[in-house]
Parts: C-alpha cells; sequence; structure tokens
C-alpha cells in the first residue's frame, strides 16, 4: 500500500502523522511511504530523516493526496483539502464529526473511508487513540489557564497555587476522565484548590484514592455545577461522550454568574463545546470575553507542543494503520472490534452512531456499509 503523510494546514497546526520511526514500521512491512515535504519540521523531523528511512519526500499535498491508498492525519482535513480526497481512500486521523457538518458531508460525498482515532475503543471502554492527546490537553489546560489568569492576559490577576497567607486559585475540572484528571493532577501539584465533577461516583472514587486527597470530588448535578463554576477562577471543561456531541453543562446563565477576569477553557471544544457560550478559536486567535469571563476554545490544543504531541500520538496510532496497510481496511476492520469502532463513514454512509445522531439521522450497520447497501 501507499501511505501518504501530508502536511498539517490547521492553524499553528505543527505535529505530523508520522515519525520517521513510524514511517519505518510500514516501510519494513513493504509499504511506500510518501511524506510531503517539510511536514516534520514542526515536530523537529527533517525531510533527511524520512529519507533516511526509506521515505519518498513529495513536493505537495496534491502529489500525496494523488498517489496514496492511505492518508494517515493528525487532524480532521479542512475545506481546502476535501478536493483532493478520492473515492476509495483510506483516510486514518482525528475526525470529531460531530461537530463539523461539512466535512462529514464531504466524506459522505468524495467516498472515503474515514477511520477516525477518537472513536477506536477498546472493551473497557478506553480509548487508545485519544487519550496520549487527553494527556497532553489536560495538562496543557492548567498551563493555558494560569497564564490567562494572570492580568496581563485579561485574567483578575491571580497566581495559581498563591502563596504562604495567600489563598490559591479555585479551579473546578468537569469530567473526571483523561483529560480531567491529568488537569487536575497538574493544579493540584501547582498548589491551587481542585474540585473534580464527574456523574460516575465509581470514577470520584477512583479519583479521590489516587490523588491522596488532593482534590476534592463533587458528584455531578446542575445545581453542583452551578454553584462551583460561580466559586470558580478557574474552570476546564472535559467532558466526552465517544463520537458524540459534547453536552453543554455549564449554561450562559452560570458563565454570568462567575466573575470577571475568571478564566474558562473548553478542552471538549473539538466535540462541540461542553460550555454553551463556547465556540471554537485557533492558536493565533485563542481567547474571547463573555461578560467579563475569559474563553479559551483552541480545537487543536496539543498542536502547540508538537514535539511532544507527534511522539505521544504516533506511539499508538501506528500499529493500528500498519494493521490497515498490510490487511487492507476491511479485514483490519474485520479483525480488531476496537478498530471497527473506528469506522466513522464507510462507502458514503456514516456508520458512527453519536455522528448520525449529531444530524438527526440513523447509523448504517458497518457490514451494510461495506457490502454497498445504501440507507433508505
Amino acid at each position: 500500500m501507499i501511505v501518504g503523510v501530508p502536511a498539517e494546514v490547521k492553524d499553528n497546526e505543527a505535529r505530523v502523522g508520522a515519525t520517521p520511526g513510524s514511517a519505518s514500521d510500514y516501510i519494513a512491512r513493504g509499504h511506500t511511504v510518501l511524506v510531503q515535504a517539510n511536514a516534520g519540521n514542526g515536530s523537529g523531523y527533517s525531510d533527511a530523516a524520512y529519507s533516511a528511512q526509506g521515505c519518498e519526500i513529495v513536493d505537495t499535498a496534491e502529489e500525496v493526496w494523488a498517489r496514496a491508498d492511505m492518508i494517515v492525519k493528525v487532524k480532521e482535513p479542512i475545506a481546502s483539502e476535501y478536493p483532493l480526497m478520492r473515492r476509495g481512500q483510506v483516510l486514518f486521523t482525528y475526525l470529531h464529526l460531530a461537530a463539523d457538518k461539512p466535512l462529514t458531508d464531504a466524506l459522505v460525498e468524495r467516498g472515503v473511508q474515514a477511520i477516525a482515532y477518537e472513536t477506536v475503543q477498546l472493551p473497557n471502554r478506553s480509548l487508545p487513540l485519544l487519550t496520549p492527546m487527553s494527556e497532553v490537553a489536560g495538562r496543557m489546560s492548567i498551563q493555558v489557564g494560569a497564564t490567562y489568569l494572570q492580568q496581563t492576559h485579561g485574567g483578575e490577576g491571580i497566581l495559581l497555587g498563591g502563596i504562604p497567607g495567600v489563598l490559591p486559585a479555585e479551579v473546578v475540572v468537569i469530567g473526571g476522565g483523561v483529560v480531567g484528571a491529568n488537569a487536575a493532577k497538574i493544579a493540584a501539584g501547582m498548589g491551587a484548590n481542585v474540585t473534580i465533577i464527574d456523574l460516575n461516583v465509581e470514577r470520584l472514587r477512583y479519583l479521590d484514592d489516587t490523588m491522596s486527597g488532593k482534590v476534592h470530588t463533587l458528584a455531578s448535578s446542575r445545581m453542583h455545577i452551578a454553584e462551583a463554576v460561580a466559586k470558580a477562577d478557574l474552570v476546564i471543561g472535559s467532558v466526552l461522550i465517544p463520537g458524540a456531541r459534547a453536552p453543554k453543562l455549564v449554561t450562559a446563565d452560570m458563565v454570568e454568574a462567575m466573575r470577571p477576569g475568571s478564566v474558562m477553557v473548553d478542552v471538549a471544544i473539538d466535540q462541540g463545546g461542553c460550555f454553551e457560550t463556547s465556540r471554537p478559536t485557533k492558536h493565533s486567535d485563542p481567547v474571547f470575553e463573555i461578560n467579563g469571563v475569559v474563553h479559551y476554545c483552541v480545537t487543536n490544543m496539543p498542536g502547540a507542543v508538537p514535539r511532544t504531541g507527534t511522539q505521544g500520538l504516533t506511539n499508538v496510532t501506528t500499529p493500528y494503520g500498519v494493521a490497515i496497510a498490510s490487511k487492507g481496511w476491511q479485514k483490519a476492520l474485520a479483525d480488531d472490534q476496537a478498530l471497527a469502532l473506528g469506522a466513522n463513514v464507510i462507502n458514503g454512509q456514516i456508520v458512527q452512531p453519536g455522528v448520525a445522531t449529531a444530524f438527526g439521522k440513523t447509523a448504517v450497520a458497518l457490514q451494510d456499509a461495506i457490502d454497498g447497501k445504501v440507507s433508505a
């Protein structure tokens, strides 16, 4: 198979879909790897490093997309890339389709076999290809929040960890999954007063045990969220329903009750965001204010740390990508139920339930889509 690695084109996105090391794993199994010139520069990988592993360096994204049987990326294609997608081509990347109808429509129209990192799911319900970027985003959310709490960045002028004789910041983390746990860990480590809110009381017990009482836990309810947010200096939104749009757990009324200069970081923005007042932003223009409350809603947070992000991502995506290339996408999906759950659009049909629901449709069964059975 010919595997293509184009340069990312999203705003300030310097990660890359394959490192020279992961590209060598494809090549060792007889595959050809095309890498767009300079695609790895932002992550610290030169064209020479790819060439040394046997990759072919090509000048343009157009050539990569035109020749490759499978495209391996980091972020979802943007509008300028839609015309490059080919019928039957495999696209293996983050997609977040439930919050992106134009891309969903383009994948359906162009007949792309779209397999999303974020919905690959193991039997224990963990998301192995999302986890490393959730770890990055969770930890980054506290760095970002601490920065924007500074008065010079529009915040209320609070040091996250306080000092002796001065109370630390109040940090509220909504969602106790991978993002939330990593956010809480860093915030507590910096000395903040941290509360994690989650629906799953068993998960809260686990977090209470593993964090040795350094964070407070609170069962989720509308009242509890409203009360906690009203007192917070920094709110981290880290709610995830695999494949589906994030629920709006913090309402506009709750935001209105917050103090001016407080900060909200919506890590769930890729899936539509869990704050009612959120809207997607980018690294070159990351924040906006509503009622004096600073909102940070960058859709590709880990893109700011591409070296760490690329290494963490390719560590987990490469074995799945090699399986797709070596077996073909149909057999790879048949052999691995976790990978099969990554299928979002197959042969022009939406097969991921969360995505279908987001657009008022019913998902087509994966095997029916593979067999070419068209939905009514």
